[in-house]
């Protein structure tokens, strides 16, 4: 427990360096984050390689500008571009998760993406932060046999980190979406902290439906976001046959309305089940990938994809409308992120929050 008076301790800023940034749940959530002494987490720069991502980040995320927020492949990007923009505290970065995603050939590092968390890693060792928040999906655990899992751990700890890594279950946290995401926390070594991975606990009454989620308040034509995806009349006609829960192949549908494909993959044309959380948000796919209503027959909007990824309803998302559903589905949802960022500056502040152990599963 931090024994000093907090009527004498100064709040702590921890300066944020973001790489893979994507359009910026997790820097939403580190601005939300609140422990309540005035401690708080401030963008200092961040990167990514998509231009209309970037553009999105700098427009929403408190302190971001054209200048702070970088846009460069990070395997082209000189680091001395980010150590000009200021020196920081913290680092997060969500490495690319495709080729380690069950969904796909799960190459890990033998794919294009796979070896690309090692610039994370040099980042560490470049900017030596006091902690950081590494994300990636669950897939990761089994990529090249789980080797790919055991080496990015060794590579992070030799960095200079030691590490708690924990399958955080969103919907666990308030989240309305069953998004399962592999979270490594980093402290550095020489400091006398331990992160705990925190409870579940106070959101066991939350209400993660997915009809609260986009009903409350109301989504209105106002909102960025709100346009609405062109179904045709077979698409149509099959999602009246598909109850909420149901995909296309569980559904009964008569034989012209049937998907035929060997691979059955079950968010083919499934529709939300309005009193569970939702399946998870994706951010590309082609017909049949783009969630759907349990009442109407039509696929979901931007703004309702966005409401399940718990971003803010006045944050605007900048490109053509699959650019915004890609930023959207690749996202860390923003009030899960808060959540572990408040652990972290509660680790850090050395003030006892609930907790439980890290569990893979």
């Amino acid at each position: 427990m931090d024994t000093r008076s907090t009527s004498t301790r100064q709040p702590t800023t921890y300066r944020l360096g973001e790489l893979f940034s994507g359009p910026g749940g997790l820097a939403v959530g580190a601005h939300l984050a609140n422990i309540g002494n005035g401690d708080r987490i401030a963008h200092q720069w961040a990167t990514d390689y998509d231009a209309d991502t970037v553009k999105t980040y700098a427009a929403n995320i408190p302190g971001a500008s054209a200048e702070s927020v970088v846009l460069s492949d990070i395997r082209e990007l000189d680091y001395q571009v980010l150590h000009d923009l200021g020196d920081i505290d913290a680092l997060a970065f969500g490495f690319p998760c495709n080729d380690f995603s069950v969904v796909g050939e799960q190459k890990g590092f033998n794919g294009e993406f796979g070896p690309l968390y090692t610039y994370g890693v040099k980042a560490l060792k470049e900017f030596q932060p006091k902690w950081f928040l590494a994300e990636n999906v669950g897939g990761l655990r089994s990529a090249n046999e789980g080797a790919a899992f055991v080496k990015i751990q060794h590579d992070l700890r030799e960095a200079g980190y030691k590490l708690v890594t924990n399958l955080y279950k969103f919907e666990q946290y308030g989240v309305p979406q069953a998004r399962h995401r592999i979270i490594i926390i980093g402290i550095r070594d020489d400091i006398d902290r331990a992160y705990r991975v925190p409870s579940t606990e106070p959101f066991e009454d939350a209400d993660v439906s997915v009809r609260t989620a986009l009903t409350v308040p109301p989504i209105t034509p106002d909102m960025s976001g709100t346009e609405k995806t062109r179904q045709s009349a077979t698409v149509v006609e099959r999602l009246k046959l598909i109850k909420p829960g149901q995909n296309a192949f569980t559904a009964d549908l008569p034989e012209h309305l049937q998907i035929k494909t060997a691979t059955k993959i079950s968010q083919i044309y499934k529709r939300l089940h309005p009193d569970q959380p939702a399946y998870t948000v994706t951010g590309s796919g082609g017909g049949g990938t783009h969630m759907y209503h349990w009442d109407e027959p039509r696929a979901l909007t931007n703004r309702e994809r966005a409401r399940l990824q718990t971003f803010p309803d006045d944050f605007n998302f900048h490109g053509s409308k699959e650019q915004v559903r890609k930023q959207i589905g690749m996202a860390v949802p923003a009030k899960g992120a808060q959540v572990i960022f408040e652990a972290v500056m509660k680790t850090m502040a050395g003030i006892d929050y609930p907790s439980q152990e890290a569990n893979m599963d």
